[in-house]
């Protein structure tokens, strides 16, 4: 599977000493693109667990579409 994402930001965000769990100790970086408190983590992953391999995904306002995979090809592409 494939997600779109898009971000807005222009630069890092820099982690500071309050961006730790006070229960867990950790911070949790998102990898899926979709958490409402990027980069960090908030579970919005968990709504990713299905998707199809072979699909490739856009999430807005927490709803999934599928969207039309293209495929392009190089002309000088010999194989």
């Amino acid at each position: 599977m494939s997600r779109l994402v898009e971000l807005e930001a222009t630069g890092p965000r820099k982690l500071e000493p309050e961006d730790i769990d006070d229960e867990k100790g950790d911070v949790a970086v998102c990898q899926c693109g979709l958490s409402d408190s990027f980069p960090f983590c908030d579970g919005s992953h968990r709504q990713t667990r299905d998707e199809d391999e072979e699909t490739t995904y856009v999430y807005e306002d927490g709803e999934r579409q599928e969207l039309e995979r293209v495929v392009t090809t190089d002309e000088n592409d010999t194989e």
